[in-house]
């Protein structure tokens, strides 16, 4: 299975399905995200809320498509929700090597367990703010935040998810903003 974001394709075009939930507060913005199973069979998901993200998970079979509305946990075979999150706050969207998905808010980096409603804070040596994930290294995610203390300077981070700890990366030079 691949997915994709893609741009709204024409009508009739693909297989489409609609993935909403109720809210007075949703935005008008949709994602379009192309799925395309192991056959090279398409379909087209349209989600609730501005583009973020998307992330395979194909040791669990799920996916997460990640939107400025809302977080929607899908079953990879039958493109069903398992579950959605409304009103999410989640900037960034990863999954490890092992199948686990990763998010952050503003200030804080999260593991899904078994759903979007059980989330495990993953501590950090200090507070952060402003969180960007990087690149994989194996079993370590490089990320940069804001040190919440002093905001002129950017760490950059390793967050091992092998063992679930965040600590600077001490080969990275850190930068002076």
């Amino acid at each position: 299975m691949k997915a994709e974001i893609i741009n709204q394709p024409y009508s009739g075009e693909y297989e489409e399905r609609i993935y909403d939930l109720e809210s007075v507060w949703n935005s008008q913005s949709w994602t379009w995200i192309m799925f395309t199973d192991d056959y090279g069979i398409e379909k087209v998901g349209q989600f609730r809320g501005f583009p973020k993200d998307v992330k395979i998970s194909k040791q669990k079979n799920e996916i997460v498509v990640l939107t400025s509305d809302c977080a929607f946990h899908l079953d990879a075979t039958e493109l069903n929700i398992i579950e959605a999150e409304k009103q999410v706050d989640y900037g960034n969207l990863e999954v490890t090597p092992t199948g686990t998905f990763i998010f952050s808010e503003y200030s804080d980096i999260y593991k899904m367990e078994k759903s979007l409603s059980n989330m495990q804070k993953i501590e950090s040596p200090f507070k952060m703010d402003f969180i960007e994930f990087k690149c994989w290294n194996g079993n370590i995610l490089e990320f940069e935040c804001d040190e919440i203390r002093d905001y002129e300077k950017r760490e950059k981070m390793e967050l091992n998810v092998e063992n679930w700890t965040i600590k600077p990366n001490k080969n990275a030079p850190q930068q002076r903003i």
